[in-house]
């Protein structure tokens, strides 16, 4: 158990006052161990005593103890766990915590991420490239930019798919579909009953649905089968609050990683397409 694990499973069996000493912990690890302990004490609304006492609870000498092994967890990396942003904080303190949530999710991301099924999407996408079969990214509200993102990344390579983000609209899309059709489906709730009417449709006129989601949710539940891929995209940001900017950037760099395997497949197909677009995308530039 990693130390900040460690303050997390302590948490329930503190007094009040040393949980706040945990909660400042949990939310800022970085600030904690280089804080001196009035600074400490005024954030948690406590004592300085108290910021000791916590110390001691969750099995260490003291202050310096905790906030020395603590430095030692921070300076390996950013720790996996997501830090929300208080109303109190300070600009400075935005940075650390937003981009330390984008950090520590893509890392997590990494170590949890599905080869296999990345390889069997990729597979199923480059097909369709090269039999001119129709793919479709799928998303609605924050997933429809998503969406849009892949269509534009596909579409350089000279790939001719479409971005759908109206409900209508996607199960026009979804019932024009047919087997050897690839539908890409992304949401960070997995709950959209557009979308899961739409991967239903996709499903039973032989497409592939490659859903990007959830683990969890009601859309991976729907994606089985050997013409479904599911690209789960779990973090621990909820999926209600007002700007999802983890989840987004977690569903980019999944387009992108489908993207440059489909690029690598497709080799030497692209290589003269792409060639000559950047030779007429100069004349666009200035200098």
């Amino acid at each position: 158990m990693s130390m900040l694990d460690r303050v997390l499973a302590a948490l329930p069996a503190l007094p009040p006052a040393e949980r706040r000493v945990a909660k400042l912990v949990l939310a800022d690890a970085r600030s904690f161990a280089s804080l001196p302990i009035g600074e400490l004490a005024e954030r948690s609304q406590v004592s300085k005593p108290t910021v000791v006492r916590f110390c001691r609870s969750v099995g260490y000498d003291g202050l310096a103890d905790f906030k020395l092994k603590l430095a030692g967890v921070v300076n390996e990396g950013v720790p996996f766990m997501h830090r929300a942003v208080d109303e109190n904080d300070k600009a400075g303190d935005i940075i650390v915590k937003v981009i330390d949530n984008a950090v520590s999710a893509l890392l997590k991301y990494r170590n949890d991420a599905a080869g296999h099924a990345f390889g069997r999407a990729i597979e199923a996408l480059a097909s369709a490239c090269r039999k001119g079969r129709r793919i479709e990214f799928y998303g609605v509200g924050n997933s429809g930019i998503v969406a849009q993102d892949a269509q534009h990344k596909f579409f350089r390579l000279g790939v001719a798919a479409s971005a759908v983000s109206d409900g209508h609209v996607q199960l026009m899309s979804a019932t024009m579909l047919q087997p050897g059709d690839c539908a890409v489906i992304v949401s960070n709730s997995g709950r959209s009953r557009d979308l899961l009417d739409a991967a239903e449709i996709a499903r039973c006129k032989g497409a592939t649905t490659i859903v990007i989601t959830a683990s969890g949710s009601p859309l991976a539940h729907a994606s089985n089968g050997v013409q479904h891929v599911l690209l789960a995209a779990d973090h621990p940001e909820d999926h209600d609050r007002y700007s999802p900017m983890v989840s987004r950037l977690l569903h980019l760099v999944i387009i992108d990683i489908l993207t440059t395997g489909v690029a690598l497949l497709l080799g030497a197909e692209l290589r003269p397409m792409l060639a000559e677009i950047k030779r007429n995308l100069r004349s666009k530039r200035y200098a």
